[in-house]
């Protein structure tokens, strides 16, 4: 059993029991949910599940490094530092597993995990990035990621922690479960979520930070639960579309 009401980096849920998987043969219905980033679950939720503790490692290869699907991203951040190793400077500001960071192809800006990806491990076979569609935030991966091989490009490169440490600070510092929405095309779901009047607007403690709009946050730990973050985050994309006439993609994980 977890409490998601403490797991949840947005701390909001309920005490829903969840399976551990510890091999390649595993029950398909079950849904991975990492270490709960960027994730709302409903007090409904069944067929939960995470990896065990047999999935976090790290090893090197020839002319890569592979890293288990629970292995904490700030443990790999600091596997690249410590051997000054390049491509993954940005994971240090992203927190969550290194599967959940491949799954969404997560980033900041320019930099993602696609671009020093070399292959994923799912359902236990290897397979080619170059066979895998990564985009904006997205992949076609449908299985479980038990593993990610990365290129093994020598040198870390110190500069862009200045930019990344930049970008962080706008950001806010209360319970939050990061990027509630993805930025449509040639547009910024925070600019779009402030000009309809949401920056700041809460239901019951959960709502969009007014330190930056797209941030979904939990203000009010103890009173905000899992049905007022759906009304808020439904009332901001529908405001949204009557206002610009766009349909914003959720960038939130939402299993129901």
């Amino acid at each position: 059993m977890i409490d998601f009401s403490r797991y949840l980096s947005l701390k909001i849920g309920s005490i829903l029991p969840v399976s551990i998987i510890d091999d390649y043969a595993y029950d398909k219905n079950l849904r991975i949910i990492g270490f709960g980033y960027n994730l709302l679950v409903s007090p409904q939720a069944k067929n939960l599940a995470i990896l065990s503790d047999r999935f976090d490692y790290i090893k090197e290869g020839l002319g890569f490094i592979e890293i288990g699907a629970s292995t904490r991203s700030t443990k790999a951040y600091k596997y690249f530092l410590d051997n000054d190793l390049g491509g993954l400077e940005f994971i240090g500001s992203l927190p969550g597993s290194i599967g959940g960071l491949v799954k969404m192809n997560a980033g900041m800006k320019e930099f993602e995990i696609k671009n020093t990806l070399d292959s994923v491990c799912i359902d236990g076979d290897w397979i080619s990035i170059e066979d895998l569609d990564f985009s904006y935030r997205r992949t076609s991966i449908n299985g479980v990621i038990f593993a990610a091989r990365f290129k093994k490009i020598k040198g870390f490169n110190q500069k862009l922690l200045d930019l990344f440490s930049q970008m962080r600070k706008v950001q806010p510092k209360t319970l939050s479960c990061g990027s509630c929405f993805k930025n449509p095309v040639g547009d910024y779901a925070g600019r779009l979520i402030e000009a309809v009047g949401m920056k700041g607007f809460y239901i019951n403690g959960v709502g969009f930070s007014d330190k930056h709009a797209n941030f979904l946050v939990n203000v009010s730990r103890g009173i905000a639960d899992y049905d007022s973050a759906i009304k808020v985050i439904e009332l901001a994309n529908k405001k949204v579309f009557d206002n610009f006439g766009i349909e914003m993609e959720k960038e939130v994980i939402i299993l129901e």
